[in-house]
Parts: structure tokens; sequence; C-alpha cells
């Protein structure tokens, strides 16, 4: 019996490469040597704002048939989403082939739900609407109900932790961790929560300039963050509020199909 993970390896195609077009043109790692293996279960993704994690979430979404903003393959919600120049240009290994999955992308979650009440099937989300319920009530409601195939099934989530409580969150850890001892459920996460990072199982990555790279949850900077604070919070308040700013790329024109994320 094959057991998850199903996506094996992303690997960028050189010839596709487009360097004067987004993500190409700004994301370093993506290289004519980029690839991505996946040897565990739960992949989970961590790394600063702009280090391209949604970027790579959406594209990878994008070669599995989910929409780019969000649901299943039945969930083709919104028209007129343009090509994704990074989808065209990875190739998937999969063993076996998975289309059964979600990708859960809590910055269009709201839109999402809006479709989902009007013409979806209540019960298959726990039997309420997600609008009569609080954004994180709606996202553990997702994660409960709609994503707990008896199926082999494959899931790409985008800061699940966006709207979640740090009891919540808890939750959601043993949500997690039935997905990974299911055996018949593979995942990738982006996320920047250290709780999360740190699921045991789970294979952590840190992405940056460099590329992806096994990192341990000790050293992810999110963590080292954390700990400060909680060790001193008042030095992480004075320096905080005593450190300038640093300074700001300059702008670029405006382009709705070369947005980082």
């Amino acid at each position: 019996m094959l057991t998850s993970p199903f996506l094996k390896r992303i690997t960028l195609l050189p010839e596709r490469i487009v360097p004067d077009l987004f993500p190409f043109s700004r994301l370093k790692w993506l290289n004519g040597e980029f690839e991505f293996g996946l040897t565990a279960p739960i992949t989970i993704l961590a790394g600063e704002n702009g280090s391209g994690k949604s970027t790579l979430l959406e594209a990878i979404a994008r070669l599995a048939g989910f929409p780019a903003y969000g649901g299943s393959r039945d969930h083709q919600l919104l028209s007129g989403v343009g090509a994704d120049p990074l989808a065209h240009a990875l190739r998937a290994s999969w063993l076996p082939k998975v289309t059964r999955g979600f990708f859960f992308r809590a910055e269009s979650f709201f839109n999402l739900a809006d479709y989902i009440d009007r013409d979806g099937n209540p019960d298959a989300w726990g039997g309420r609407n997600l609008h009569g319920q609080s954004h994180g009530e709606s996202f553990l409601a997702t994660f409960r109900h709609r994503l707990n195939s008896q199926e082999r099934a494959f899931y790409i989530l985008d800061e699940p932790e966006a709207a979640l409580s740090p009891q919540r969150l808890r939750q959601f850890i043993r949500i997690l961790d039935e997905w990974q001892t299911s055996s018949r459920t593979q995942a990738i996460i982006a996320t920047h929560s250290p709780i999360i990072m740190g699921l045991p199982g789970a294979d952590l990555r840190l992405i940056n300039a460099d590329g992806i790279t096994p990192c341990r949850l000790r050293d992810v900077p999110h963590f080292r963050e954390l700990q400060g604070y909680f060790e001193d919070p008042d030095s992480y308040y004075d320096e905080a509020i005593n450190t300038p700013l640093p300074e700001e790329p300059p702008s670029l024109p405006y382009d709705p199909d070369d947005e980082p994320y």
C-alpha cells in the first residue's frame, strides 16, 4: 500500500524560467538548480515575509489543480485568474497522483466562505455556515470537518494559524498529528507560528535567499524572537521601541500579476 507523502518532488525546469518576470525576478532561490524534495507526511515551511513561501504554495496548488484563491477542485469560484509563471515552470513527481485535496489560504478564506455558504453543503463543514461562526471557529471547522478525508488527500495550508487563539491552535496540532499518523494524508504548510513549526514528526524547512533547507525549531528566527520576548518582555519592548525601522526598498510600479507573497 502506497502511503504519504504522495508528492515526492518539485523540480524547476530551467528552460521555462522568465528572468524578468515575477517571481523569478525577485526570488534568488528560483534558479535552474532548484529542487524541493518531500519526504514526510507533513512538510512545514518557515521564512520571513517576502521569502516566497506563499508564492511556492500557490504554484504547487495550481499544479495540483486547486484554485489560486483556495478551495478544492470543485471550488473554481473566481474566474479570470491569470496563468501562474512559476507553476508553468515546475514539474511535480507523484507516487501515486492524488487529486483529492484542498488549498487553504488564510488571505482569501473570507471570499471562499462566501462561496461555500451560498452554494455549498454545510454538512461537509460541520453543519453550520462558515460566516455564522467567528473567524477562528470557521478555520477550525474547515480543518476538522472538510479536511478529514478517509481516502488519500493532499492539503496545502498557507498561514492556517492566522485566526486561531492559543487554545484553538492546540486543537489544530491534534488534527495535524492525526493527519500524519493516518498514512493517507500529505500536507505542506507555510506558517509564522513556532508552535506549528515544532510539530513532532514533521519536516521543518527554512526558506530564505539561499533556498529551502532543513532546520531545527530552535534555529528558526521566529522561535528565537519569541524566546527573547518570553525571557525578558521589558527588554524586548525597549529594543523594539528604540530601534529605528529599516529602510524600505524603493517601490515598483504596481502590477496585479507581479505580487510577492
